[in-house]
């Protein structure tokens, strides 16, 4: 399989640890279930993206299915957090939203989906590690304006609604710098109650 995603690795490195191009995210170790949702968002077109909507266009579900084990079952290590360019009390915003949310706008925090350590649940629920702010903040923009749309109920498409420019700023900031726990992978499925339906995580 290696030899068949020679396609993927340009922009998303040679084991899918990602490059020094911030808007190309690391592949590696995330659940199987959550890249091949994303590899058929891409192929339908819910996720826009050409480059990989025209790459993936004609790529039948088991060539996408074992592209998506491949780069799950790899497990290169986290890349050090880079220093984040915002103010403390920015951060300290970011954290307040991952960590806690904002019950009165509606907003969960990222920690209640995506794991007390950010690794993720399986089988369709990314580990948030390893990405950079410029690529989170250019994802949840994409939510926002309906470029990034996922199974219903599209979940982050709920919660991206309700964040403010300030608020994708501060959350991308902090989720940046969060470094590598002991054990990176993915938590198993059921491990923790979602606070609302996700289409990416079927029952």
């Amino acid at each position: 399989m290696a030899a068949r995603v020679e396609a993927c690795t340009p922009c998303h490195g040679n084991k899918g640890e990602g490059t020094s191009d911030v808007y190309f995210p690391r592949l590696a170790g995330k659940p199987a279930g959550y890249l091949y949702n994303q590899l058929l968002a891409f192929r339908s077109g819910r996720r826009k993206y050409p480059p990989m909507n025209y790459l993936l266009e004609f790529l039948p579900d088991p060539y996408l299915e074992a592209m998506a084990e491949y780069f799950a079952t790899e497990h290169p290590p986290l890349p050090q957090p880079a220093p984040s360019e915002v103010s403390k009390d920015v951060l300290a915003q970011g954290e307040q939203l991952a960590t806690s949310g904002d019950a009165g706008r509606n907003i969960p925090a990222c920690v209640s989906c995506h794991g007390p350590g950010l690794t993720g649940m399986q089988p369709g629920i990314p580990g948030l590690l390893g990405l950079r702010a410029p690529y989170i903040s250019a994802q949840l923009g994409a939510w926002r304006y309906g470029n990034r749309t996922a199974k219903s109920p599209d979940c982050m498409q709920l919660v991206a609604g309700h964040l403010t420019e300030a608020d994708v700023t501060a959350v991308a900031a902090w989720l940046a710098t969060r470094p590598a726990p002991a054990n990176p992978a993915p938590v198993p499925k059921g491990t923790y109650a979602l606070p609302f339906g996700c289409g990416s995580q079927p029952n």
